[in-house]
This record gives C-alpha cells, structure tokens and sequence, in this order.
C-alpha cells in the first residue's frame, strides 16, 4: 500500500533479452514493488545502450533503479550510474540467456522472485571495473569467447541458453588466432601471443569458463586476470582446456592474478568485449578495479 512515505523506483527494462519472458510479468513486476512501498516509474529500452542514458540522465532522481534484461543491460545500466556519479542502489532481475553476473552472484533467476529481492533485500556492495572511460559490472576479455555473446545469434541464445555459447567457443577454438601483446598488471609484465585474456569479478566466464568461488572477492578492490598463451601443439592445447575444466593453472601456458591495476597494448586494434557485449577495438587500454562503488539490492 503506497503511502505519503513513498520511494521511488526506476524500472528499466530490456523487452527482448533472453527468451523475452519480462514481458509476461511486468504486472507482476509492478505490483511487487507497489506492495513494498515503491512508487515505479517503467521505462522500456528500443536501442543498445539505451538504460545507460537513462540510468546517467534520471538515476538520481529515484531511491532505487532496477534493471531488467540480461548482462549486457546490467552492464549499461551500472555504466550511466558511474558516468553520472549516482550512488543509487540497483536491483537486478536477469532475464538473459546465460545470466553470468546473477549466477555468480547467488540471484535468483525465477523474475518474480528476482523482483522481490530487488524490492525487499539489503544493499551489498560491489567493485567495478573501468575500461578506458567505459565500465563493466564482471568481465572485459578478448581472444577466444570474448566474442561468443555477441555474436551467437539471439534465437538461438533464446532456444538453447548456455549450450549457445558453448558451440559458439568451439567454433573460437577452431579458428585460433594469435593475439600478440604486452601486459602490464600492477608492475608485472606478460608478453607474447595469447589465446584469450579476461579481467574479471565473477566466478562465470561467457557462459563457458568458471573461476574457483574460493579465489573471487566481488568487494575486495582488486580484479582477477586470467590469461592463457597461445599453444603450439595439440598437447598443449589439451593442458589449457584440462586446466581450465579442472581449475588447475599450474601449466605455464596459464596465469591467473589479482590485480588491481592493467595496461595493455598491441601493434593492431584488438578487439574487447564488455560484460559479454562488443566494445571496440584498441591498441592501448588502460584497466582498473573501482572499490566499493557498485551498490546492489538483492
């Protein structure tokens, strides 16, 4: 029952993010948050990028935005926040295909559900990472199934999930290409030709790769650095993919560091994806972790 001590919440939705389920439950939705207290104002997204402006342009004008929409929406969402500096706590209702921040994160993937916990729950506090001048909320990789989300095509992402995006690294790994770079990470450099790279804060990796729950701190300041150099023969090919299915890294073709600070430049554009979604290519990116800004109710 709404009251003279009403809150306001921004409900951005992505109308056709996984198997466009939200569209069923906006009622739902609504209603959730009007019995805990919310006045909701619904704004719906019609381009990319699109919950960045609006998060940037009216997030400071509610006690709580929510988004709905799959991680690429989290990750626009959490972006106009941090261009805009607003310290607003953001729910968050996955309705994507492979929903990696919400798996990592323990949030339900049942909407309803997912709709009261944004509406009831406390305010966690996360670590981002900023990009250039762009942000994201759990990964920025390149090399092999950096690309996966992206360019898996969305029926397909809606009809098989996380199967999708397990054909789309196979078809990555038959087409290996050499990524020849340098790395700085907090003073250690790393050179050579790489397979894949990935600075994350997340224990799922494009739907296909997991990090141990033991070693990810969301809150500790830092990012973890997965990097895996380019094999040279079968045999050290089948140590990367044993390594990463067993989450062992003792090979020396595998490197995994939490690091707080990232430098990385190439002699071509190398392309980059932000939270599963493309972001251009570069030569020289400049990476670091953002302690304490993300504030998720759930």
């Amino acid at each position: 029952m709404l009251s003279k001590n009403t809150k306001r919440a921004l409900l951005l939705i992505n109308p056709v993010s996984g198997r466009k389920a939200i569209l069923r439950h906006i009622p739902e939705v609504v209603r959730i948050f009007m019995d805990t207290g919310y006045l909701v104002t619904v704004m719906v997204t019609a381009e990319r990028r699109e919950a960045e402006t609006l998060a940037k342009t009216y997030g400071q004008d509610f006690d709580l935005v929510v988004c709905a929409g799959g991680d690429g929406t989290m990750n626009e969402t959490i972006s106009g926040l941090a261009a805009g500096n607003v310290r607003v706590p953001l729910g968050y209702i996955p309705c994507g295909s492979t929903n990696d921040f919400a798996v990592s994160h323990g949030l339900s993937e049942d909407i309803p559900t997912a709709a009261h916990e944004a509406a009831t729950g406390h305010v966690r506090i996360y670590d981002i990472g900023r990009f250039g001048d762009r942000y994201f909320t759990y990964v920025a990789a390149f090399g092999a199934f950096s690309s996966v989300s992206y360019n898996t095509d969305q029926n397909l992402k809606n009809r098989f999930g996380h199967a999708a995006y397990l054909m789309g690294g196979l078809w990555d790994l038959l087409q290996l290409k050499p990524t020849q770079l340098k790395l700085t990470a907090d003073g250690a450099v790393y050179e050579g030709d790489f397979l894949l790279g990935a600075v994350c804060n997340t224990t799922s990796i494009g739907g296909t790769i997991e990090l141990p729950e033991s070693l990810v701190d969301p809150a500790d300041g830092l990012l973890e650095l997965l990097l895996v150099r380019m094999p040279e023969t079968l045999v050290e090919m089948d140590d990367i993919v044993r390594g990463l299915l067993t989450q062992d890294y003792s090979s020396p073709l595998l490197e995994l560091l939490r690091v707080k600070d990232i430098t990385v430049e190439t002699e071509e554009p190398l392309e980059w994806s932000l939270d599963g979604e493309a972001s251009g290519a570069y030569k020289n990116v400049h990476i670091c972790a953002l302690s304490d800004f993300f504030l998720l109710q759930s």
